[in-house]
This record gives C-alpha cells, sequence and structure tokens, in this order.
C-alpha cells in the first residue's frame, strides 16, 4: 500500500509572515527540523499538531493541510479561488 501523502501550505503562510522555521518551531513547541520535514512532505502531523499549526496562523486546517496537492499560485483554479 502506497504511502499516504499530505500536502502543506507551512512553506508558504511562514514567507508570508515573515517566520523562520525556528520560530515557528519554537511557538509549536517541536524541533526546528520537524518543520522542515513537514513542509518537504517526509513528515505527516498528527492531528493535533496539524489543528496547533493551523490556531497559529490562525486559518481553517485545510487552508494548511490536504490531501490533494494545492493548485499551483496563478493556476486557473487558485485565480478562481482568490476571488470568492
Amino acid at each position: 500500500m502506497p504511502t499516504e501523502v499530505i500536502y502543506n501550505r507551512i512553506a508558504m503562510l511562514r514567507a508570508e509572515r515573515g517566520i523562520s522555521r525556528r520560530e515557528l518551531a519554537e511557538a509549536l513547541g517541536v524541533h526546528y527540523q520537524t518543520i522542515g520535514y513537514l513542509e518537504r512532505g517526509e513528515y505527516s502531523p498528527s492531528l493535533h499538531l496539524a489543528l496547533r499549526i493551523a490556531a497559529y496562523f490562525e486559518v481553517a486546517v485545510e487552508v494548511v493541510f490536504a490531501i490533494h496537492q494545492f493548485p499551483r499560485l496563478g493556476s486557473a483554479e487558485s485565480v478562481g479561488a482568490a476571488g470568492d
């Protein structure tokens, strides 16, 4: 059975807010390498950690995590969603 991949926008959210991996890790109480593993898709977060990350960024968990790849920025899908 193939490994289930969880896609995320952690790097994008960090960049938008000017937050380093280390700063995010400290705020969440995890090792900074954990943030890198999450961003690269090498590690799937527990439900508890996923919810804490979403709460940190003050967004719904679906904004940060998905089971399908997010549309690329500038694509027709993301442009249509941006106007909502």
